[in-house]
C-alpha cells in the first residue's frame, strides 16, 4: 500500500465553489454556523454542522443531526452543486493570508500508515469527538474534513506542485476572513505517480491539525474491514481525506494564556515569585517574544517581558522544553496553583490570531487579573515531539490560514 494515493473527489462545480466553502466544522458554534449559513443553501455547513438545519436547542449529536447532513448531502448532489471527479486525481490547494502562503496537496492518507505510527500524532483524543466523527463519516460515507498534514523537506515535491499550480486554477475563492483558497486538479499519470512515489520515499508525515477525524477515519476502516468478507486493503475507506503542506511553509502562531486571579498575590508579590525562575523588566510597549524562553506578561495596564532562566530549559527532553512546557512547569503550576490546564476553569486560552490587544481586554476588563503572551511553537519542535512518541501540552499550536470544508471530499465508496 501507498502512504498517499489519488482519488476522485467530491466537490462544488465552478460557479458554486464561493457558495459551498466553509469555514472548518470544528471553529465555529452551533450559533455561529446558523448566522453564517443564513441565506446560502448550498453553504457547506449543511452537511458539516447539519443541526443548523434542525430546531434550536437539539443535541449535535442526535441521530438526527448526521441523517440531515447525509440528507443534505443527497441534495446537493441531486442539484448537481456538488460533483465527483470520473478518475482518481491529486490536487494542488493553496491557502494565501496576506504575504502568507502556502502550496499543498490533497491526497488520500493511508490508514494503515496512521496505525503503525508513520503519519504521526502529537495529541491526545477525545472518544466523545471521535465517536462524532466516526457517526458523520458513517452517515455520509464520505470525509469531508480534512487532516492538515505536513511533509518534511522535499524539495522534489514543492517543485511539482509549484509546475501544477502555475495556471488558472480550477476554483478559487476569497472567504470573508480575507483568505484565498486555491485548487488546481492533477490528472496526468506521470505526475500523479511522480508524487505517489515522492511520497512514499518520505519516513514520515505529521498530523498538524484533525488528530479526531484522523482517529475516527482508522475506527472507521477498522470496522469495515471486519464487515467485509472480500476485504482487499485497496478500498477507499483504507484511506483518509488530507491536505499535506511543506513543513517549511506552514504558519503557527502563538496559543497564549489569561487567567482569572493571582492565587492570592498582589501583583508585587506575584512579580516576586516570578523572579526567582525569570527574569522580569518592565516594558513600556505590548511584549511580543521574539526567540524561545521570552515571554510577555500583561498585568492591568503594564506590560513585562519574562526571560527564563537558561539552566531551567531541559534541551534533550522535546516536551519540556517548548515554551507552553516551560511557563506551564515554572510559573502557571508552582506560582499560580494551576496543575491541569486541561480541565481548570481559572485558565483560557486565546489563539494569537486575535493578538496581543485581545490579552489586553481581557485583562483590562477585569475578566481576567493577567496575560501570557507565548513565541510560537515550531514545526521542527511538533515534530521532534512526534518523532519521540510523545504528546504536545494542551493548546500548543494554533494553525492559520484553516483550511476551508467542502473544496474537496473524499467519497468511501
Amino acid at each position: 500500500m501507498h502512504l498517499i494515493r489519488p482519488f476522485a473527489g467530491l466537490r462544488p462545480i465552478p460557479a458554486r465553489t464561493a457558495e459551498v466553502a466553509a469555514p472548518p466544522y470544528d471553529v465555529l458554534s452551533s450559533a455561529e454556523a446558523r448566522v453564517q449559513a443564513a441565506g446560502k443553501p448550498w453553504s457547506f455547513l449543511h452537511i458539516s454542522k447539519p443541526e443548523i438545519d434542525l430546531p434550536e436547542g437539539v443535541d449535535p449529536y442526535a441521530q438526527e443531526v448526521y441523517a440531515k447532513a447525509a440528507e443534505n448531502l443527497k441534495k446537493m448532489l441531486a442539484e448537481g452543486v456538488l460533483v465527483r471527479d470520473p478518475a482518481p486525481c491529486y490536487y494542488v490547494y493553496r491557502l494565501i493570508m496576506g504575504s502568507h502562503s502556502q502550496t499543498g496537496l490533497v491526497a488520500a492518507a493511508s490508514v494503515t500508515d496512521y496505525d503503525i505510527n508513520r503519519i504521526r500524532k502529537h495529541e491526545f483524543t477525545r472518544p466523545d469527538k471521535e465517536d462524532d466523527r466516526v457517526r458523520q463519516i458513517d452517515a455520509l460515507n464520505a470525509q469531508t474534513g480534512p487532516v492538515l498534514l505536513a511533509y518534511p523537506a522535499a524539495p522534489q515535491v514543492d517543485e511539482i506542485l509549484a509546475k501544477a499550480s502555475s495556471g488558472a486554477p480550477d476554483a478559487d475563492v476569497t472567504a470573508a476572513d480575507g483568505i484565498r483558497h486555491s485548487l488546481w486538479v492533477i490528472r496526468d499519470d506521470e505526475t500523479l505517480a511522480k508524487l505517489t512515489a515522492a511520497f512514499d520515499a518520505m519516513p514520515a508525515l505529521y498530523i498538524a491539525d484533525g488528530h479526531h477525524r484522523s482517529a475516527a477515519a482508522s475506527r472507521v476502516a477498522a470496522a469495515r474491514r471486519t464487515a467485509n468478507p472480500t476485504h482487499s486493503g485497496s478500498e477507499n475507506y483504507n484511506y483518509f481525506l488530507s491536505v499535506i503542506f511543506p513543513h517549511h511553509q506552514m504558519k503557527i502562531m502563538d496559543y497564549n494564556r489569561v487567567v482569572t486571579d493571582l492565587n492570592g498575590m498582589d501583583a508585587k508579590n506575584f512579580l516576586e515569585r516570578i523572579g526567582k525562575k525569570f527574569s522580569v523588566q518592565a516594558s513600556s510597549a505590548p511584549v511580543k517574544p521574539g526567540k524561545p524562553g521570552e515571554f510577555g506578561l500583561y498585568l492591568p495596564k503594564q506590560w513585562y517581558r519574562l526571560e527564563i532562566r537558561p539552566d531551567l530549559i531541559p534541551v534533550a527532553d522535546p516536551v519540556a522544553r517548548l515554551d507552553v512546557s516551560l511557563l506551564q512547569n515554572n510559573l502557571i503550576a508552582p506560582v499560580l496553583g494551576i496543575n491541569d490546564p486541561r480541565r481548570d476553569k481559572r485558565i483560557d486560552f486565546i489563539g494569537g490570531i486575535r493578538g496581543l490587544p485581545e490579552l489586553e481586554r481581557r485583562v483590562d476588563s477585569g475578566e481576567m487579573a493577567a496575560a501570557f503572551a507565548l513565541f510560537a511553537t515550531r514545526m521542527e519542535d511538533l515534530m521532534a515531539v512526534a518523532d519521540a512518541g510523545e504528546v504536545m501540552p494542551p493548546k500548543s499550536t494554533w494553525f492559520e490560514p484553516k483550511l476551508a470544508d467542502g473544496m474537496v471530499s473524499h467519497v468511501l465508496d
